[in-house]
């Protein structure tokens, strides 16, 4: 087997320089709470696979039900020939989403994709055009869901002109923001659409309930709620983003849920498919259904490959009770970043919920960002065997995204790399 230096030096040759790569390792197998390289060193995952691998790598369910699946076809395009998978992934995203009223799902390839389509659904069925969206958000590297995405480097650099009718209001940001409440922070938002664009020409509004690549922002309570409450009045179709906080990784199945929120529309991705590449939105039936028949779709989406393994991680996160595991993996997770917060005045703050926990890095007595020291806590983590992974629009935030299924000791070893970083 070639090495990771061997490797890397095929890939200089190969693979676009554009596409980059957190470590410069190359992997062998993994499972559980770790990666093992082709040089057989293990990293302990605080990453999986920027939070896709929730049932862990190599879920035994999903193994058998890929396998299984591949040996009968592994595509048909199912606006050509459909089949069961499809059907059945969709019945249970219109279960698990919150929300009682009628649903319809349509599946995709990636999160960028049910974005898009988000954004389509609401244009069409409202028949309106602008799109409301916040700071620091994150919705994808697409033409659309970059003008969508708040985040210049290196999402947006030189890839314009973007969409147009894309409109970008204040996110909550307690730790930036003054501590303004919730529903005052909302009501600023709500003031400057209204001002801005109004509320008669915005088809929706979109939000990520926690934010992700922009530094993994948990708004203040009641920031959600009063979104909600203004566009229902509105007319506005409410589109919760939970590409990266779906599926259990906030403690719950979905974090609007933490609040009670009922979005119009959901997308999700991400950690659906136990790693394999699918995507969906999913909303209420009249909205969905609003779309004319072709006007959805796309060759790969919903592969009977994804949506089998699909059907076997949903069925891992009953049977293991994932949610559970990321309330558990947060509170061991919470404590001790509150220790190092506690011993080091570059943390500004551990944020998150369940196992979708940060810390914001600064220059010591300020709150001005200091994205070389966040960077040099996350290179001694790599060091040591630890992938970790840095987000914020600001570069200055340390994300940890392990595994639900991570053991009691790669969490406490990682968390141990961890704090001997900081140290």
């Amino acid at each position: 087997m070639a090495t990771s230096e061997e490797l890397h030096k095929r890939r200089v040759e190969a693979v676009a320089r554009g596409v980059g790569s957190t470590i410069p390792a190359y992997v062998d197998r993994a499972g559980g709470g770790t990666i093992t390289d082709v040089d057989g060193r293990e990293w302990i995952d605080f990453a999986a696979g920027i939070a896709v691998t929730n049932v862990g790598n190599s879920a035994p369910r999903v193994v058998e039900a890929v396998r299984a699946q591949v040996e009968r076809f592994t595509h048909t395009c199912f606006m050509v020939a459909p089949y069961e998978s499809y059907v059945a992934v969709c019945e249970q995203l219109n279960a698990l989403t919150p929300g009682g009223f009628e649903k319809r799902s349509a599946l995709f390839n990636s999160g960028a994709e049910a974005v898009e389509n988000a954004v389509k659904i609401a244009r069409h069925a409202t028949g309106r055009p602008a799109v409301v969206v916040f700071d620091h958000a994150y919705h994808g590297r697409t033409n659309l869901t970059m003008a969508l995405t708040a985040k210049n480097m290196p999402y947006k650099h030189r890839f314009g002109p973007f969409a147009g009718e894309v409109y970008r209001v204040p996110m909550s940001y307690p730790l930036r923001d003054g501590g303004l409440d919730g529903a005052t922070a909302a009501a600023r938002s709500i003031e400057m659409i209204e001002k801005q664009v109004g509320a008669e020409n915005v088809a929706a509004l979109l939000i990520e309930p926690i934010q992700g690549e922009g530094g993994f922002v948990v708004p203040a309570p009641g920031f959600l709620p009063a979104l909600r409450e203004w566009a229902t009045a509105a007319g506005v179709v409410f589109v919760a983003d939970e590409i990266q906080t779906g599926f259990c990784r906030t403690g719950d199945w979905f974090a609007c849920a933490h609040e009670g929120v009922q979005p119009d529309l959901i997308t999700l991705a991400k950690g659906i498919a136990g790693g394999l590449p699918l995507a969906a939105v999913t909303g209420r039936a009249e909205l969905m259904d609003a779309v004319h028949v072709g006007g959805l779709g796309g060759t790969y989406g919903g592969n009977p490959i994804a949506c089998a393994a699909a059907l076997a991680a949903m069925e891992t996160m009953r049977e293991l009770d994932l949610a559970a595991a990321a309330r558990r993996i947060g509170a061991v997770m919470g404590e001790r970043l509150d220790a190092i917060a506690a011993g080091d005045p570059r943390v500004a703050e551990v944020r998150g919920r369940g196992a979708m926990l940060a810390v914001e890095i600064v220059q010591p007595g300020t709150l001005i960002p200091d994205p070389a020291a966040t960077a040099a806590v996350s290179a001694a983590c790599h060091a040591a065997g630890l992938l970790t992974l840095t987000c914020g629009t600001y570069g200055n935030v340390l994300r940890f995204l392990p595994p639900l299924v991570i053991s009691d000791d790669e969490l406490g070893r990682g968390l141990d790399i961890l704090a001997a970083a900081f140290g």
